[in-house]
């Protein structure tokens, strides 16, 4: 028995769940999400309770099952308490802004780049160094943070660029052949 799977999920107040043959919608103070799952897997709930079981123990249904909970616990997490993740911007003369809905990063480029947020998806600034994105979405959230971070990932000579806050980049050394080389 999996785990993850046979664990229930809890269903806060205020939070509406519905189950329509392999659909999941979840309604929530921050949102509506819905998504098709896997067929074979059944959900009921009980008690205020969500229970996710399989109907066989082959190798596929195994997999399914502790993938479609979770999958149902961060849509019922993402409409009632929602996701953010945190990002920093490290180097000299690098900085971030909201202009009309955008970010503009000025991030060692000629040019400041310009991301536009996908729908779902709130992004704020806090002073010129640090973002937050927040959404009901875990998969959205985590995919336009990824994106973000890429525009500049972090230099591993100089430690430059956005990274995740809390996240620890390992400087490597430079070259050092340059002294005591023949002329």
């Amino acid at each position: 028995m999996s785990r993850v799977g046979k664990k229930p999920i809890p269903i806060p107040k205020g939070v509406e769940v519905t189950i329509e043959g392999s659909a999941v919608a979840v309604k929530g103070p921050k949102g509506a999400l819905s998504r098709s799952l896997p067929q074979d897997m059944s959900m009921e709930i009980k008690e205020g309770v969500l229970i996710v079981s399989r109907p066989s123990d082959s190798k596929m249904h195994r997999s399914y099952h502790g993938l479609t909970r979770t999958l149902i616990d961060n849509m019922v997490q993402g409409v009632s308490q929602g996701y953010r993740k945190n990002l920093e911007v490290v180097g000299v003369g690098y900085r971030v802004q909201l202009a009309e809905g955008k970010l503009v990063c000025n991030i060692g480029y000629p040019k400041p780049v310009e991301f536009i947020p996908p729908t779902g998806i709130t992004i704020s600034v806090e002073g010129t160094n640090k973002i937050a994105v927040a959404g009901i979405d875990k998969e959205l959230v985590g995919e336009t943070a990824a994106k973000i971070r890429g525009l500049r990932k972090p230099d591993h000579y100089k430690g430059k660029g956005i990274r995740y806050a809390g996240e620890h980049v390992r400087i490597k050394a430079g070259k050092s052949g340059k002294v005591g080389s023949k002329k």
